[in-house]
């Protein structure tokens, strides 16, 4: 076999210029661990570096496994390699996606795509026979590629020192990269053949017009220039305008996307037996690791379909942007890999510098909640924090705790984010963690058939794909219905003149795959509630109607629409499984929710209570029970209030107002004083908290037990706040309060009342009530302070004094003078301290 290989990489050096850069990188994984090769487009690394690497002596008999972007990259490098060794795939060669893959005992080198190694890693944290990953195409930063990095990389520095890493890119800037590896840089100079660029004169005036742009720049190209055409178009109904628009040019247009058939996909690699030119109309997928054979002339449309979060909504949406410098060189490379050739660019210079230099980490801007879920599976396997993990750029917080948030919503983590046993579970069915959750929540055997078809359907492209009307129109074609139960009818055998049947087929060979991780025969017929089966894995997207028709509210917050002719239209309740973002939320597929037999999925995260409300007319309860599920009310009847409730929202009204719902005489007031100054000023904590904003938040204790039979707030107004507030403190406490800080002082003339409001205590009365009083009186057994009052026989003040004794004096001289000319009929001693006070006046009988 090392010959073999020599002789290889020899007879394939003029053709694939890495492999003078092999020597070196060979080297750099004999002395260290971890290397980043940078190689430009068309240098050959995605088929001759693993070769070169099978003999290496660190290897032994482990696999090399080389994660690729693209399940038709992971088939198309396997091919090519198996092919140069002269081996079937599946031999020494072999190849593993979601949907197929060729293995055997003998294979050592296994292309795979960047999901399956990162279920691999859950499942076999520690990579057993394992001896080097290869990360190709790395400059592309999906979710899954970096999750795949930063889990080897944590292995290697935690139980596999010996397991070798290798980023390739045609890209990037590899000295970012590896230094976050801690790896070596090898660069391959290449010998790309020069490329013309040609730029349009003018920029698009509107993306739509892309397809009709392109045709004609084909059309030119075609006629002007040699060699085949590989044109880039954003996505498939790009291509599928594009290939319309080109109808009776004298080549074969064939389309290069995902979805495609891999016999259709084969056209478009493999070059016409008889010369006919091709025009090859592809998505991104052709930029990197495929090679479209006979390539000269590049037409590029600028744009590419990348995932975005959409914050208003927590989705993942494909958003159409423009792509970065580095992608456009990267895709006019693929003119020059074997002539000079030509890259004709559908936008002019000056949009050239304004493009951003490298395309955006997937991460940055994806919903990451399938991350949080493999990092938190990872925890339980290594015992690595997610926030310790390394990640070649560090996750958006917000997106990482938005999808922790789910994933303690759906039961897969704890609140402290550590993985539960449900959550396990999740992760080894390899789903989102929606889909997880939805497959786990179905009960038989048929409802777990139904819940695999409805997670294929939804990883796929929709299947009802309505065909736009005869005449070419340019507008959008109609929107599909939403109604998920006509795909999963297709999927059971059904039919539609509309149905996709490559992506039917791909769904059902998808969903064999869930059956069996399931532990399901084929032969299990699937039925049940489709809604049942959504709403455990979309409880934030039932939706409920409001308004207009076609017009919902989400449990999750926002709003979503419908057309108006759907027959979901005017359904009460729906259980939302597939949104569009637009300019606002579409939704494109759905299942009716019965609101009368609701799911026990549904009503296992739903909330029922009774909320009370007061009649602003009458004043009295009112009580409602409802059914909520987030922002949603999903059942709401009128019924009798407990006495309970009814004294809970009392007591809540009045806590809102105390001054307002209730009566404050001043007794009441000076009780508070009293109490206060017990507590404050006599070392009396003891005593409750009589001040306002305490007892707005007790009343509970001390409000609730007088409601009993009250159902009108009205009705708290008549009741005695003074004795409500006195119960407050058992009879010795009232005993020592009435003693120490008495409400009156009782003198040899009458009754003087305290005012304990004032700063300090006020106890007023007449002036004849205080003949006699030779000093000041104390409160409090002499520890408080008082001041004394002399009222006029009108009740008017005319003196206040703390030194009684010093009054009578020296200014009640002054006061006595004034008094006996207003007042004559009164007595004015000279010296009140020493008369007696007149007697006191009966009291008024009825």
């Amino acid at each position: 076999m090392q010959n073999r290989l020599h002789v290889l990489v020899a007879e394939n050096a003029a053709a694939l210029p890495v492999a003078e850069a092999l020597p070196a990188l060979q080297a750099v994984l004999a002395r260290t661990s971890n290397a980043v090769l940078v190689a430009p487009p068309g240098a050959g690394k995605t088929t001759l570096v693993p070769l070169a690497l099978l003999d290496a002596p660190w290897r032994g008999e482990g696999r090399i496994i080389m994660l690729e972007p693209r399940r038709l990259a992971t088939r198309a490098a396997a091919t090519r390699m198996a092919e140069l060794v002269n081996e079937p795939v599946g031999g020494l060669v072999g190849y593993r996606t979601r949907l197929d893959g060729a293995t055997s005992e003998r294979t050592r080198i296994e292309v795979i795509t960047e999901g399956l190694l990162v279920r691999r890693l859950l499942f076999d944290p520690t990579l057993d026979g394992v001896a080097c990953v290869i990360f190709d195409e790395i400059h592309e930063r999906s979710v899954d590629a970096d999750a795949a990095l930063a889990f080897c990389l944590d292995l290697q520095r935690s139980l596999r020192p010996e397991l070798k890493l290798v980023a390739m890119s045609a890209t990037m800037d590899g000295a970012a990269l590896a230094t976050r590896m801690n790896a070596e840089r090898v660069e391959s100079e290449g010998r790309m053949f020069p490329v013309e660029i040609r730029h349009a004169t003018r920029d698009l005036v509107h993306r739509r017009d892309l397809p009709d742009a392109m045709a004609a720049a084909i059309r030119t190209a075609i006629a002007q220039d040699e060699g085949d055409v590989l044109a880039f178009l954003p996505g498939v109904a790009e291509i599928h305008r594009a290939r319309t628009a080109l109808a009776g040019i004298d080549a074969d247009v064939l389309p290069l996307y995902g979805e495609l058939p891999p016999a259709e996909q084969d056209l478009a690699l493999t070059p016409h037996p008889a010369g006919r030119r091709r025009v090859i109309l592809s998505t991104s997928i052709a930029e990197t690791s495929l090679t479209v054979p006979g390539v000269r002339i590049v037409v590029d449309g600028g744009f590419r379909r990348v995932p975005r979060l959409d914050v208003g909504t927590g989705l993942t949406r494909l958003d159409t942007v423009r792509i970065s410098r580095a992608a456009a060189q990267q895709r006019a490379g693929r003119a020059g890999r074997v002539t000079p050739g030509i890259a004709i660019r559908l936008w002019t210079e000056m949009t050239t510098r304004a493009m951003p230099p490298h395309d955006q980490p997937e991460m940055m801007e994806a919903e990451l909640t399938g991350l949080r879920l493999d990092a938190a599976a990872w925890q339980e396997a290594m015992g690595t924090d997610p926030a310790d993990l390394p990640f070649p750029d560090t996750p958006p917080n917000g997106a990482f705790e938005a999808g922790r948030s789910l994933l303690e919503a759906l039961g897969a983590v704890d609140e402290e984010g550590r993985i539960t046993a449900e959550g396990t579970r999740m992760a080894a069915l390899g789903a989102h963690p929606r889909l997880a959750a939805m497959m786990l929540a179905a009960r038989t055997p048929a409802e777990r058939a139904m819940a695999a078809d409805i997670a294929a359907l939804l990883e796929e492209r929709d299947p009802l794909r309505p065909r736009r009307p005869a005449g070419g129109s340019r507008g959008a074609p109609p929107a599909a219905p939403a109604d998920i139960r006509l795909r999963l009818d297709l999927l059971a055998g059904g039919d539609h003149p509309d149905a996709d049947r490559a992506a039917l087929s791909r769904i059902r060979h998808a969903a064999r795959q869930y059956r069996r991780r399931l532990g399901l025969g084929r032969d299990i017929e699937a039925t049940g509630d489709p809604a049942a089966l959504i709403a455990a894995a979309f409880p934030d997207r039932v939706a409920q109607a409001r308004g207009d028709v076609g017009s919902f509210r989400l449990a999750g917050g926002g709003s979503a629409r419908l057309s108006k002719t759907d027959e979901l239209a005017r359904s009460t309740l729906l259980a939302v499984a597939g949104m569009h973002v637009r300019k606002a939320a579409e939704i494109c597929l759905a299942a009716p929710l019965d609101r009368d037999n609701l799911p026990q999925t549904l009503m296992a995260r739903a909330k029922e209570q009774v909320e009370t409300t007061l009649d602003t007319t009458t004043g009295s309860v009112l009580a409602r029970r409802r059914l909520r599920l987030g922002n949603l009310v999903l059942r709401d009847r009128t019924v009798t209030a407990s006495a309970d409730e009814v004294c809970a929202l009392l007591c809540a009204q009045a806590a809102q107002n105390l001054a307002a719902t209730l009566t404050w005489s001043d007794a009441c007031r000076q009780l508070q004083a009293r109490v206060e100054t017990a507590r404050t000023q006599l070392d009396r904590s003891d005593l409750p908290d009589l001040a306002d904003a305490a007892l707005a938040t007790t009343t509970e204790t001390w409000l609730a037990p007088w409601l009993t039979g009250v159902n009108r707030l009205s009705a708290l107004a008549e009741m005695d706040l003074l004795a409500m507030l006195r119960a407050t403190m058992d009879h010795a406490s009232l005993k020592w309060l009435d003693r120490m800080l008495p409400t009156h002082l009782d003198l040899p003339g009458g009754r003087a009342q305290i005012d304990y409001l004032q700063p300090v205590p006020v106890a007023a009365a007449r002036a004849q009530t205080f003949y006699g009083v030779t000093q000041t009186p104390r409160l409090a057994d002499g520890r408080l302070d008082l001041r004394i009052a002399l009222l006029s026989p009108a009740g008017r003040p005319q003196a206040i004094t703390a030194d009684l004794a010093g009054f009578w004096a020296g200014s009640w001289a002054d006061m006595r003078r004034d008094m006996r000319g207003r007042y004559p009929r009164h007595d004015w001693p000279e010296n009140p301290a020493t008369a007696s006070p007149p007697p006191p006046r009966p009291r008024r009988t009825s």
